[in-house]
């Protein structure tokens, strides 16, 4: 029926605005998996490392930077430490502590998967939406931060 509640067109927004989320994260993922046989999880966590200091973060930082639970980061770690890619050390002041710490090799593997990975958010991120990237980040940001800080891995993984 025309003009209820449910056809209100701030819910049609939403509702492409979570499609779009899963379809560009698939597609990208899809790319990604494709040109370098990495996983987005992988991806991400290589990249966090690669842009914080040190290429060192805390093992809970990243877990939730990378939306995932504690659990679920280390077993995700535990794999791309077999690959050699990170590996853990103590954090310093913090007996109970680690890092995650990319190696040599990981950011390696991580530089090679860039190139492809960049072309893809052009293609299914910067390109459809005009081609400004600034003015996407700047109206992300502003989504991001209207909403508040994310509370853990779910809803928003």
């Amino acid at each position: 029926m025309p003009g209820c509640p449910e056809d209100d067109p701030r819910i049609t927004a939403y509702g492409m605005l979570l499609e779009a989320h899963a379809a560009v994260v698939h597609a990208v993922g899809k790319e990604l998996e494709r040109t370098s046989g990495m996983s987005t999880g992988w991806f991400e966590v290589l990249i966090r490392l690669v842009r914080s200091p040190g290429h060192k973060l805390r093992m809970t930082d990243l877990a939730q930077q990378v939306q995932l639970s504690t659990s679920g980061l280390t077993r995700l770690v535990d794999r791309i430490e077999a690959a050699g890619y990170v590996r853990r050390e103590p954090c310093p002041g913090d007996r109970r502590g680690l890092n995650a710490v990319l190696t040599e090799d990981g950011e390696r593997v991580l530089q090679e998967a860039l190139p492809a990975h960049l072309d893809a958010l052009d293609r299914y991120v910067v390109k459809p939406l005009g081609g400004d990237v600034d003015t996407i980040t700047d109206l992300l940001r502003k989504l991001r931060d209207n909403a508040g800080p994310c509370p853990g891995p779910l809803p928003c993984a």
